[in-house]
């Protein structure tokens, strides 16, 4: 089986910096990657507590509305010092625990919660997480999984106009910017998300 078997994808994320990732990342592979809001596709519930269950549950969910082979990534970002938090409640870590509105749920409230969380910390340590899932349909009894993780550090100044989420806050060390300051071209070769497609473009043309 090859790529070409998925010629037409929908993916399972509303979140248009994502969307604008996963396109660029398989426009070499001529896949054709439809979001799941033209399609009509609510939201799926993410009640789990693993990436990789989150996502089978978001891809499983635009394939069953579709008909279509569905991807899905869960990500998110996770701290040492916090024992992986925010890990899957990265996107809405401003609101847990709080008596938050939604008008928190925000990339700069949630970059707040976690410099703050991390402030009597010297261990500023943090690593990007993504999971994908590939279902070929809702009740695919083998999905195709791959996993990238990104290695930096935590800053508590925003650093750069590019990128989204956490970006202007996720210094790597090694290059001596934040995600933020990188290019876009070179992020989607080299972040979590982009070693996560790789692994599973390998795994889809050896199947």
């Amino acid at each position: 089986m090859s790529s070409s078997v998925f010629q037409q994808l929908v993916l399972a994320s509303n979140n248009a910096g994502k969307l604008r990732e996963f396109d660029a990342l398989l426009a070499p592979c001529r896949i054709q990657v439809i979001p799941q809001s033209k399609l009509e596709v609510s939201e799926a519930e993410e009640p789990h507590i693993t990436f990789v269950e989150n996502a089978l549950a978001k891809a499983r969910h635009a394939s069953r509305h579709t008909g279509l082979p569905a991807l899905a990534d869960d990500s998110g970002i996770c701290a040492a010092a916090l024992n992986g938090a925010p890990g899957v409640y990265s996107a809405r870590y401003a609101l847990l625990g709080k008596n938050a509105s939604a008008k928190e749920k925000s990339d700069t409230a949630n970059n707040a919660r976690l410099i703050g969380d991390l402030e009597p910390y010297a261990n500023k340590r943090a690593w990007y997480v993504c999971v994908l899932v590939l279902v070929r349909s809702a009740d695919d009894p083998q999905p195709i999984i791959a996993e990238g993780v990104w290695h930096g550090e935590i800053i508590s100044s925003p650093r750069g106009q590019n990128g989204f989420g956490y970006d202007p806050h996720f210094f790597l060390p090694e290059r001596g910017c934040t995600v933020a300051e990188l290019p876009s071209e070179e992020k989607n070769r080299i972040s979590h998300r982009a070693l996560a497609m790789q692994r599973l473009l390998t795994q889809i043309q050896s199947v």
